[in-house]
């Protein structure tokens, strides 16, 4: 495994971080017992693995908390996150306070490493930084967050309207941000930021349905040159991402997929899921290989240039 510290936290984390949620969440929507699920999360660690993200959301808190139990606190860099709304109506200081110490009871922890709020929408923002991050920074105090973090809701704000105002503050200390080949609009809106001031990057997004099943991706490819999104004269045909493999480039699309994210500039860790311990291995080797090659790299950001309105789902 590659580590890397994790911008101004200082936190000396693996390239890789083992996403607890997502469509598999472990493997839990998919049919693992919790036993499996724990496997998972110990073979992650035998890999090298130290970064572990979940959230109340995911339902894994439990299942991560059983795991870490396991591997030993002290060995992992820990991560969970909770909305700031509930049924829509906002939570208040108390009652998000409440929430996170039920996450920390659920994970068996005295604390955690990262604490995000989660899916943070632009119209969110400034209640959550008024009323909310005081609080936050005050369980900083106490031991209870190491490092206070936002994740955005990447489905909704492809164009990552909230975080670009998050950029305004200096409270977050990390970043979770949606990007992948088809989207790589944080390049310039986010990332030539959070490198200015050292903010910690964590990638969600970099593989999603287009970039794993071919007939998604033309679905997607199609309603980008619907749109005008893309120059007709870049797309190849029935595989316009073919260009990518060869000898010297890609093994398949998400191998693709989590290279361009990994080698991206300013980023720190990104995220992969998975429910199974032969998809598990499969990632992290894609996740250790060298860069695409440089003609690659600029084909895709020639190709999906004027793209913003997606985010691979």
């Amino acid at each position: 495994m590659q580590y890397t510290a994790l911008g101004r936290t200082g936190l000396n984390v693996s390239v890789m971080g083992l996403g607890c949620g997502g469509h598999s969440r472990l493997g839990q929507k998919t049919g693992n017992s919790e036993k499996e699920s724990i496997s998972i999360i110990r073979k992650a660690h035998d890999f090298g693995i130290n970064f572990f993200d979940t959230a109340k959301a995911y339902g894994t808190e439990e299942i991560v908390g059983k795991g870490i139990m396991e591997i030993g606190r002290d060995n992992i860099i820990l991560s969970t996150k909770n909305h700031i709304s509930k049924e829509g109506n906002f939570l208040s200081a108390p009652e998000m306070v409440a929430e996170i110490e039920q996450s920390l009871k659920r994970l068996k922890t005295e604390y955690v490493d990262i604490f995000y709020l989660h899916g943070l929408k632009a119209d969110q923002y400034s209640y959550a930084v008024r009323e909310i991050v005081p609080t936050l920074l005050k369980l900083r105090d106490q031991g209870k967050i190491r490092f206070v973090a936002v994740s955005e809701s990447f489905g909704a704000d492809t164009q990552h309207n909230m975080l670009t105002q998050a950029l305004n503050d200096n409270c977050w200390d990390v970043f979770m941000v949606g990007f992948n080949m088809l989207n790589q609009t944080a390049r310039q809106k986010i990332f030539a930021d959070t490198i200015k001031k050292n903010i910690g990057v964590v990638i969600m997004y970099a593989v999603r349905r287009a970039l794993t099943s071919p007939e998604k991706l033309k679905e997607v490819m199609s309603e980008l040159l619907g749109k005008n999104m893309v120059t007709p004269d870049l797309v190849e045909g029935d595989n316009p991402l073919g260009f990518l493999f060869h000898p010297d480039g890609a093994v398949n699309l998400p191998d693709a997929a989590y290279r361009f994210c990994r080698h991206e500039p300013g980023v720190h860790v990104v995220l992969s899921g998975t429910g199974s311990l032969e998809h598990l291995a499969t990632n992290v080797d894609s996740l250790l290989r060298p860069p695409l090659p440089d003609s690659d790299l600029l084909r895709l950001r020639e190709l999906f240039a004027g793209v913003d309105g997606i985010s691979g789902d």
